[in-house]
């Protein structure tokens, strides 16, 4: 008994003293992630997100004392560095960056319909802002000589084309390619750069696309996976990043993890010709 008591506090240590930024943490994935960082042992975990600092604060405190807010709009650059300053002065330093603070399509956005309005609304979120994250923390942990890790949040869309929300597969597109260029310039002071590429996951962000439950998961994506009778939760999408962010992850740079229930190895099959 003492040695399994044994075992799940080592898999509960996984990121032990490590110093974390969430940002888009105020909820959905961000939220579940922070609380898992915790559980494994970070010894800080700093949320940021453009939530009021009510609705922050409460989020953090629910996590627990080692878990703080801080109010920011990842396209504002100069917040983000602001954040990463705090962050960095307040715990001593900066070992993780995950990038997830992101927005979906604000409507269908087919190619010859894009409302540019709206367009620029999405990248500037999902794209320059997430660029902006993971500048600052890159600056930061080679000021400090940290060598750190950097984590975005993509999505399944980033690998594929898509019906509609054209925009927003932009966005994760231009994601993918910010994490393969940044983890080979960013290599050379020992700082790892990877993305976690999630299907759909039950969150307040999917409630807009009419996923609320799992059987609304099963009608909509049911027949684009390989894996059945299972759907995405937060908490697996925040394991799969803590395994990025901890040492055990220590020689994989420039990674795309997908979590997409074998999405993209479905077989191509032909029309009838009978």
């Amino acid at each position: 008994m003492a040695s399994m008591v044994d075992a799940v506090q080592v898999i509960k240590k996984k990121l032990e003293g490590k110093v974390m930024v969430v940002t888009g943490g105020a909820k959905g994935i961000g939220q579940t992630a922070a609380r898992v960082f915790v559980e494994h042992g970070a010894r800080a975990v700093v949320i940021a997100d453009i939530q009021s600092i009510v609705v922050g604060k409460s989020v953090a405190e629910s996590i627990g004392e080692r878990c703080s807010y801080v109010q920011c709009d990842v396209s504002e650059e100069e917040q983000v560095k602001s954040m990463i300053e705090w962050t960095a002065n307040t715990y001593g330093g900066l070992d993780v960056m995950f990038c997830n603070a992101g927005i979906m399509s604000y409507s269908a956005q087919t190619v010859m319909d894009l409302d540019f309005s709206q367009f620029d609304k999405v990248m500037r979120v999902n794209a320059h802002g997430t660029a902006v994250c993971v500048k600052q923390a890159a600056r930061k942990m080679v000021e400090l000589g940290t060598k750190g890790t950097i984590i975005c949040t993509t999505s399944a869309t980033a690998s594929k084309g898509g019906q509609n929300m054209t925009d927003y597969a932009m966005s994760k597109h231009a994601v993918m390619g910010l994490v393969r260029s940044a983890s080979i310039q960013l290599g050379a002071h020992g700082i790892r750069v990877n993305c976690v590429s999630p299907l759909v996951v039950l969150t307040p962000l999917a409630q807009r696309m009419g996923l609320a439950t799992p059987d609304d998961f099963y009608t909509h994506f049911g027949n684009f996976t390989s894996l059945k009778g299972v759907y995405l939760t937060a908490d697996q999408v925040a394991e799969a990043i803590t395994f990025l962010a901890s040492d055990d992850a220590a020689f994989i740079t420039g990674h795309n993890l997908d979590l997409d229930g074998g999405l993209l190895c479905l077989p191509f099959v032909a029309p009838s010709t009978t």
